[in-house]
């Protein structure tokens, strides 16, 4: 019987072949997944052998995993935050961007009262902004029942579901008042690029993706309507060509402290801006 650590070797040369990113990282959540036990414990078990068994669903997961399909698919879960979040193909994937997002707004120092996160997917920017801001009270809006349905469960799996109201629709079509935080991160990838992204990303819904022919179609109608629910701070994420369109029609619709912010890769990711 093989150990785990001739186990790990062999599936991170496996996977290296085929290309899979972060290939030890992969097979190391894989195997931990499926002996029920925290990745780091992996390195006190090193020398323990693995019973068919154990290897039976585990080579199901890495053939899958060669295949294309997400590691946060195959696991049932993604962090986020330093809390864990149930994820699968109902809603996108939350990368690092959205997580420097969350953070971002953090940094603002603000106390709103009344957050809104429009094209919520999974949950994770409006259940982390909850947690964030005890004293909020938080509405979130997707147009998908799937993703909807997701972030309910996560709302529930994390004990906020009194603390958030979950609307279904168009933008901000579902929602009444104002609010001191509105958030998006809408599709923004144009049309044309879609098939030629990467295939763990084509296995995220396509509306989660899809912004139009220029990526910029929801963008354009989210932001002249977010003007009368915003009395405060609005928070964006974007495609990385996109900020300066994005602040020209900010300044044509009188919004006011327009300011792009940079990702981890120094590309502008972000908007934020100030209206009411």
């Amino acid at each position: 019987m093989k150990t785990v650590l001739e186990v790990i070797q062999a599936t991170t040369a496996y996977f290296e072949k085929h290309s899979v990113e972060s290939a030890r990282l992969n097979i190391e959540h894989l195997l931990a997944h499926v002996l029920g036990r925290k990745r780091m414990e992996l390195y006190l078990q090193f020398d323990r052998p693995l019973s068919d068994s154990e290897l039976a669903p585990l080579r199901e997961l890495v053939r899958r995993r060669v295949a294309g399909e997400p590691l946060q698919h195959l696991l049932g879960t993604v962090e986020f935050l330093g809390q864990t979040f149930l994820s699968d193909k109902r809603a996108l994937i939350p990368r690092p961007e959205t997580e420097q997002l969350v953070e971002l707004i953090l940094a603002q120092k603000i106390h709103p009262r009344r957050i809104l996160e429009i094209g919520v997917g999974s949950g994770v920017i409006a259940l982390s902004l909850a947690a964030k801001f005890p004293e909020a009270a938080v509405e979130a809006v997707d147009i998908s029942p799937d993703a909807l349905d997701l972030a309910r469960q996560n709302a529930e799996k994390l004990g906020l579901s009194e603390r958030i109201r979950f609307h279904l629709g168009h933008l901000l079509n579902p929602v009444e008042g104002e609010f001191d935080l509105i958030v998006a991160n809408l599709p923004y990838i144009a049309s044309e690029v879609i098939p030629t992204l990467e295939r763990e990303v084509l296995h995220d819904p396509l509306t989660a993706l899809d912004g139009g022919a220029d990526g910029l179609a929801l963008l354009l109608e989210f932001l002249p309507a977010a003007r009368a629910h915003l009395r405060g701070l609005l928070a964006l994420e974007i495609g990385h060509d996109q900020s300066q369109r994005l602040c020209d029609e900010l300044e044509r619709l009188h919004y006011r402290d327009i300011r792009p912010a940079t990702d981890y890769q120094g590309r502008n990711r972000f908007l934020f801006a100030n209206h009411g």
